[in-house]
């Protein structure tokens, strides 16, 4: 059975508009389409986009929901993931997206243009040359917590508009006890299986660390 619809989606986030399931529903097409050309998501994982790549990037959501004028830094976006799924779901928060490969951030740019996707900007850029300040840093398994963390120190605002302090929401998977405890720094771990029922999710978490 291909993932090609987003009935997942709707079925852990039934209350989204018309436009936004649109939106969604477009997602594979789109991927389907730039995959083929600059290959973004693995070529067996592309039937599954909708589970492994767009909900995946919406357990973010279970843990914080972003407020509007909150702005948001996704590191390493690779094809546009976790931010655009997110950019979807909340079109009052801002979206930069930025990885050190070209070509990713040229499929970032076309999906999100059509999608009419206002809230997000894309650059080629890595995380260090980022001069802005942000609420949350968003980023999916980019690489260990402790060699992450000195890419996006000091990225962060001082206010924080939330119901969570401002700081980094991180997908990763497996085992993490030494990961963390490697990093020194104080994480909270959010398993993605109390949120989607999916055995896809039952070793994924959101790692939360408060700045």
């Amino acid at each position: 059975m291909l993932d090609v619809k987003p009935d997942i989606i709707l079925k852990y986030f039934p209350d989204l508009s018309e436009k936004q399931i649109d939106q969604f529903s477009q997602l594979f097409e789109l991927y389907s389409f730039w995959n083929a050309q600059i290959n973004v998501i693995s070529r067996k994982d592309i039937e599954e986009l909708y589970e492994r790549h767009v909900l995946h990037s919406l357990g973010i959501a279970k843990v914080c929901t972003f407020k509007a004028g909150e702005s948001i830094l996704d590191v390493g976006t690779g094809g546009g993931f976790p931010g655009i799924p997110l950019a979807i779901l909340f079109p009052e928060t801002q979206f930069y997206l930025v990885d050190s490969i070209g070509k990713k951030i040229k499929v970032v740019k076309e999906v999100a243009s059509a999608l009419g996707l206002d809230n997000l900007k894309a650059d080629h850029l890595r995380a260090e040359q980022v001069k802005e300040k942000f609420n949350f840093v968003v980023s999916r398994a980019v690489t260990r917590l402790g060699e992450f963390y000195p890419w996006i120190q000091g990225k962060f605002k001082k206010d924080s508009l939330n119901a969570i302090p401002n700081g980094i929401l991180y997908l990763k998977g497996g085992d993490l006890a030494d990961e963390i405890k490697e990093s020194k720094l104080k994480a909270e771990l959010y398993p993605l299986s109390a949120y989607f029922e999916e055995d896809f999710f039952e070793t994924k978490y959101v790692v939360y660390v408060p700045q």
